[in-house]
């Protein structure tokens, strides 16, 4: 066990089978019934049986002896309110979405409430099971693939693997890019792998300029590390750049995502609407 003025954390051996995740996390805890059904819903209790350890959100579910349950509560985590996202296409199989800044990729052990896919799954309709197909950093906004079986999201994300994808961004950095050869290829490693991006310079307002970006590789950040490298940080970024002075959010979109589709077979377009 674990606590802190606002996190706790509890492992708890299950002993008889027959309990209820709710009842046990009730009495090894100082929260009350109400507060672990919340977090159950949220997605901060988790269940392990035999070599599986997975998230449990139905309070009632009867436990077997030999299970164990743990619980990651954090006041903080659970307060969270997502951002909404917008639908830009439902392929059956796979949907389209409009990330807004704020809204996370994926959770962590401490919830997944504000997250894209546990946003879908209990909006989407007809419902559906949402699984992660790539990342967008949760301070940037724009074009997300949600899968809806784990096979669609296997053969999606082998696109991206296979750099079998066109994805394409505008940012807002700081300074003149026009004094830039454009398209500026940058080839700089992140992290030890290789990392390409390619910047074009679209308009400059008041000192800071538009950049049209494509990347042929998708590392950690590598638009706002590469852009930041040559002298150009992104708007609002508070990581690499100055974002805590800029007093707006993070100034990179994601406007454009193409591919040929896996289930029907044809190339598709997806663009932010103008």
């Amino acid at each position: 066990m674990k606590e802190s003025a606002n996190r706790i954390e509890h492992h708890v051996q299950v002993e008889s089978t027959g309990e209820t995740a709710v009842d046990l996390l009730q009495r090894a805890s100082s929260l009350s019934k109400g507060r672990v059904k919340s977090a159950m819903s949220k997605g901060a209790v988790w269940l392990t049986r035999g070599k599986t350890t997975q998230r449990l959100r139905r309070a009632t579910r009867k436990l077997q002896s030999g299970d164990e349950l743990h619980l990651y509560y954090d006041e903080s985590v659970l307060a969270e309110v997502p951002a909404e996202p917008k639908l830009i296409a439902d392929a059956g199989d796979y949907s389209v979405w409009n990330k807004p800044y704020g809204l996370r990729s994926q959770g962590s052990k401490w919830g997944d409430h504000c997250t894209v896919t546990r946003w879908v799954e209990q909006h989407l309709r007809p419902e559906r099971s949402a699984f992660v197909v790539h990342r967008l950093d949760r301070a940037a906004n724009g074009l997300i693939l949600v899968a809806h079986s784990k096979r669609t999201a296997a053969a999606l994300s082998e696109i991206f693997t296979r750099r079998k994808i066109e994805k394409r961004y505008q940012a807002w950095v700081s300074g003149d890019f026009s004094r830039q050869p454009y398209p500026l290829r940058v080839d700089e490693p992140l992290d030890g792998k290789s990392a390409i991006s390619e910047f074009s310079f679209m308009q400059i307002d008041a000192g800071r300029s538009l950049v049209d970006v494509r990347i042929a590789t998708g590392r950690k950040h590598q638009i706002r590390r590469h852009l930041a490298g040559l002298g150009y940080p992104v708007i609002g970024d508070r990581l690499y750049g100055t974002g805590e002075q800029d007093g707006v959010d993070l100034q990179l979109t994601a406007y454009l995502l193409a591919f040929r589709c896996p289930v029907a077979g044809e190339k598709v377009e997806y663009r932010l609407p103008e």
